[in-house]
């Protein structure tokens, strides 16, 4: 039925006049219709203001969404799959099912004649004509128009209610109201981003993915949380980019909004606490270093949000609700009376204290850095006369032990692998190096903060937790900020004295950092102008990178500088190794094994590789990875092979013995302007006759 009635429009409707006219709509229908607001609507600016700003998010929303819809059914046009069609306009390589010229064109005139309702005689024909020139081109299906034209509807009637839920009340809480639209329209565009963007899965990602094939207590280098979380995403939408960071976009809203609830408790009767609260989560929402693990999946998704959950429990437990009678509570030596209170109140704080102890299990199941969560709460209450009472009770030891329950499944595995865990971690640590001082490590720890977090949002970040300790001896929530970036930052700090600091290993500092600066330089006290032009400057900044960290493109950086250089080229070079594998295949008897010497390699061939076959890392002469844990290639002497390196390099001389013969071939993988991205070296290796084991390096 699709494919008749489109040749009866495709073909049946064809004639000189529409050849002419139909390309000059289909192409040309959103010029028509903004002279046609302008001509009727010149004496009336203020009142078109509003339709035409909405229109253009109708039409991003609508643009937006096809695509994603396009990449989820991914149906050929017909012009791609029937013999016989008219084709009057570039076909297009992108999908056809749904239109989105007919998406875009019923969202926009929807939504400017829902203001002006006596234009609607042009505006819907004008949209219908954009949605028959797609047939009559020879490029979508009847029905890919007809749903297009229905999605574009909803759009419309969407951003209709949504904006007369936010004009209301915006009035009431802009903050509130400005920080809600944000984090749900962040939700959309990364989902998104993800379906229709240009990044393959990062090495990391894609070495999770392989832990998630193979469920374990734990792994070599991290805890087993993330590979569990992996391992369920694609069990329920597939071994895909989306299955993968499927997570991703919710860990890092519902942290935001964390962050934005952790500022409301804590300054209930501050002025500005709205807007403060808004700034701290916005700040956390686009800052590079947070904004890229909404859409990356690796163990900083879940273990940010993990962090700042337990933040917020533990502010409930000490703060909150018992602030209000911590002056009778302290004669006791006890935040809470044993009578008169109430048996409910405590069993709830006690509640409290086991989901804190479950949320910080919970992080150190995902990165092992949650374990400052401990020394920066045992600093907060040490160092504070009130505070000090709860070492006294019960329950930090009772959210101890259940942390530690939470977490014995790394234990368990470590006690059964030989502790090779701790071994790498202090190998990460480089402990065995000893006390040594290097200003190179410093000021690179210092540049790539800076770059991570961007440079005005990262100085006036930190010169403003500084400066928020104005109240440190009489506040305790100041002293609760403090206490959980200060000891932070100032170990990796002073950790890149002694050797290199990765960029991302002092995140958790920069969450109440975030919220010290946002109450400090959003107080009315110091709002003078100067401030203002600041905080506009550092928004734009922040903004700037944020577009900019997502498209690289827009200001064409060059390879070495374009932080996701490392995100792209997988997915072609894994099409290039599956050809070698066919050819391979088809002229020989023997089986074919996949390996690398990096594990990054590995991983991102088992993923690209169409079968997902099982990859191994080869060592020769590397630390130990979790590719020794499992069972290597000793065992498929006499089979073939496919071994990749990255770069232009020659087969290892302990290779050229193992194997009778191998082929050289150079693959390189370039950008869309043609320049190189990446060069690989792939060898076609043939009768493997055994490799003897090599002594890791180290952990």
């Amino acid at each position: 039925m699709n494919a008749s009635i489109f040749f009866l429009i495709n073909r049946g409707m064809q004639n000189s006049f529409l050849d002419i006219v139909m390309p000059f709509i289909s192409e040309k229908a959103y010029m028509i219709f903004f002279i046609i607001v302008l001509f009727t609507f010149a004496k009336e600016k203020k009142k078109v203001l509003l339709p035409l700003m909405l229109s253009f998010f109708a039409f991003i929303i609508g643009d937006m969404s096809s695509n994603m819809l396009k990449h989820l059914f991914e149906m050929p046009r017909p012009c791609q799959a029937l013999e016989g069609v008219r084709l009057l306009s570039a076909c297009g390589s992108s999908s056809s099912f749904p239109s989105g010229h007919a998406v875009d064109s019923f969202a926009v005139a929807a939504v400017f004649s829902h203001f002006f309702r006596r234009i609607a005689f042009l505006t819907f024909p004008l949209a219908a004509l954009v949605a028959l020139s797609r047939v009559y081109l020879g490029v979508h299906y009847p029905l890919d128009v007809i749903a297009g034209a229905v999605w574009g509807g909803v759009i419309a009637w969407m951003i209709i209610v949504l904006q007369g839920l936010y004009s209301e009340n915006f009035k009431k809480n802009p903050g509130k109201t400005v920080f809600t639209a944000s984090v749900i329209g962040l939700i959309f565009f990364r989902y998104y981003y993800i379906i229709t963007g240009p990044l393959d899965l990062s090495p990391d990602e894609a070495h999770y993915w392989e832990w998630a094939r193979r469920l374990d207590l734990s792994y070599y280098s991290k805890g087993p949380l993330t590979a569990w979380l992996i391992g369920t995403t694609t069990w329920l939408a597939g071994d895909s980019p989306l299955g993968i960071r499927f997570l991703a976009p919710l860990f890092l809203a519902s942290s935001s909004t964390l962050v934005y609830l952790l500022t409301l408790n804590l300054f209930p009767n501050g002025r500005n606490v709205h807007i403060k609260a808004c700034a701290a989560g916005m700040m956390f929402q686009l800052a590079p270093l947070f904004s890229a693990y909404g859409i990356v999946m690796t163990i900083d998704s879940p273990f940010i949000f993990f962090w700042t959950l337990s933040l917020y429990l533990f502010w409930k437990a000490v703060g909150g609700q018992s602030i209000r009678r911590r002056a009778q509570s302290i004669e006791n030596n006890s935040p809470f009376r044993k009578g008169g209170g109430g048996g409910f109140e405590e069993s709830a704080a006690i509640w409290i204290w086991i989901f804190l102890g479950i949320t910080i299990g919970l992080g150190l199941l995902t990165k092992y850095t949650m374990a400052f969560f401990y020394v920066c709460a045992f600093l907060f209450l040490i160092f504070s006369k009130e505070e000090r009472a709860w070492l006294k009770r019960k329950e930090p030891y009772l959210s101890l032990a259940t942390s530690i329950l939470v977490f014995s499944p790394v234990i368990i595995w470590n006690i059964n692998h030989d502790w090779v865990t701790l071994k790498h971690t202090a190998g990460q640590a480089h402990i065995s190096e000893g006390m040594k001082i290097s200003f190179r490590h410093f000021f690179e720890f210092i540049g790539s903060q800076a770059g991570v977090i961007s440079p005005l949002i990262f100085i006036l970040a930190i010169y403003g937790a500084v400066k928020n300790r104005r109240s440190f001896t009489t506040a305790q929530n100041t002293r609760f900020l403090f206490w959980f970036w200060a000891p932070v930052f100032s170990f990796f700090l002073l950790k890149s004295l002694q050797a290199k600091v990765q960029a991302n290993w002092a995140m958790p500092a920069y969450v109440t950092a975030f919220i010290a600066s946002a109450d400090y330089f959003l107080n009315k006290d110091i709002l003078r102008k100067g401030i203002k032009i600041l905080l506009i400057s550092a928004s734009v900044t922040l903004l700037a990178f944020a577009i900019v960290t997502h498209y690289p493109s827009l200001i064409n950086l060059p390879v070495k500088q374009d932080p996701t250089s490392r995100l792209r080229g997988w997915k072609e070079l894994g099409v290039k190794v599956d050809e070698i594998y066919d050819e391979m295949a088809s002229s020989g008897e023997r089986g074919i094994f996949i390996f690398s010497d990096k594990y990054q390699v590995s991983g991102e061939l088992a993923f690209y590789m169409q079968s997902h076959p099982v990859t191994y890392n080869v060592n020769l002469g590397r630390r130990m990875n979790q590719y020794d844990i499992w069972e290597g290639f000793e065992n498929l002497l006499g089979y073939d092979a496919i071994f990749v390196r990255d770069g232009d390099e020659n087969l290892p001389v302990e290779l050229e013995t193992a194997f009778d013969r191998a082929e050289k071939e150079i693959f390189t993988v370039y950008r869309k302007d043609e320049k190189a991205l990446r060069k690989y070296v792939i060898f076609k290796c043939y009768n493997f006759r055994g490799l003897p084991k090599k002594v890791f390096e180290s952990y």
